[in-house]
Order: C-alpha cells, then sequence, then structure tokens
C-alpha cells in the first residue's frame, strides 16, 4: 500500500466508528487492493464487511448480479455496488471496474475506469468515469486511490436512512 492510500484510510475509518455505517468493496480492476487499504486501517473490524474481488466477467454477472453486457461500464459499476452491498448487508459500498491495458475491453480505451458509490441515496447511484493515464500498474494504483476518495468524500455526507430519509448515521 502506498502512504496516500494509507492516509485515505485512515480518513475513512474514522468517519463509521462515529456514524455507526459499514462498508463493503466490490472491486475488479483493483484486484483488492482497496479491500486491503481499509482492512488495514483502524477498528476495521467494527465497520469494514469485506469485499468481492469480481475479477472475471462471469463472476460479476452470477456473484454480484451485474446485468448481461459490458462489464466496463457505468451501468457494470453501480450493479457491482449495489450487488455487495446487498451480499454483505452494509451501508456504503465502494465498486470499480475498468480496463487497464494493453488493449480495450467492451469497446473502452486502457485507462477507463468507472466507480460507483452506493449508499441508497440518489447520488449514490451516479457513476463516475475517468480515464488514467500510464501502464496497468499506474492505472490501477490511480483508481485505487480515485475509489478510496470518492467513498471518503460521500461518507463526508448525513447517512441515508433504509426510508431514503437523510439522518445522521
Amino acid at each position: 500500500m502506498t502512504h496516500e492510500e494509507d492516509q485515505i484510510a485512515a480518513e475513512i475509518a474514522g468517519l463509521p466508528q462515529s456514524t455507526g455505517r459499514t462498508i463493503a468493496v466490490a472491486e475488479s480492476l483493483t484486484g483488492g487492493r482497496i479491500s486491503a487499504a481499509l482492512a488495514a486501517a483502524e477498528s476495521a473490524s467494527q465497520w469494514f464487511r469485506g469485499g468481492v474481488v469480481a475479477y472475471s466477467s462471469e463472476v460479476k454477472h452470477t456473484v454480484l448480479q451485474v446485468p448481461e453486457g459490458p462489464v466496463v461500464s457505468a451501468e457494470a459499476a453501480r450493479a457491482m455496488g449495489v450487488g455487495v452491498r446487498d451480499l454483505l448487508d452494509a451501508d456504503v459500498t465502494v465498486a470499480v471496474t475498468g480496463t487497464g491495458g494493453p488493449d480495450p475491453q467492451d469497446g473502452q480505451e486502457p485507462g477507463t475506469v468507472f466507480l460507483a458509490v452506493v449508499d441508497g441515496s440518489e447520488a449514490g447511484e451516479q457513476p463516475v468515469r475517468r480515464h488514467i493515464d500510464g501502464d496497468v500498474g499506474e492505472v490501477c494504483a490511480t483508481a485505487v486511490i480515485e475509489a478510496l476518495s470518492l467513498l471518503l468524500e460521500r461518507l463526508r455526507l448525513p447517512a441515508v436512512t433504509s426510508s431514503g430519509a437523510v439522518g445522521s448515521g
């Protein structure tokens, strides 16, 4: 893990502890690095539910209920986030899918990454697309930072209750 990953994960760790929210991860491109960063953070056993590394398309479809079709897409990232939220019974999830290269996948150029933070709010259903330059290692490393940063940003917002109302935790 990088120092930056550790720093963001440490910031993330303080937020669910104060609100009682739990976190889970669905990752493809990053191969477990987001989960590893969160698991190493303070008191992770109290708020980190776990993660699913769904590297193959088949695993995305069968385990995370990603609809048939391209897996390097905004729709797949959102479905991964919802799928892991349901599977691991978490309040907030972060999901990442993409192509590190060297070849395109699903019509997307290398360096294309889709991220989603799902928390039951309408804003949480809006995946983001990033293009990251570099080799596969650089794309993965930057995608981890992007995913952790998006998760941190979402955790700083008020929690959404199961009824969809905004609450304090």
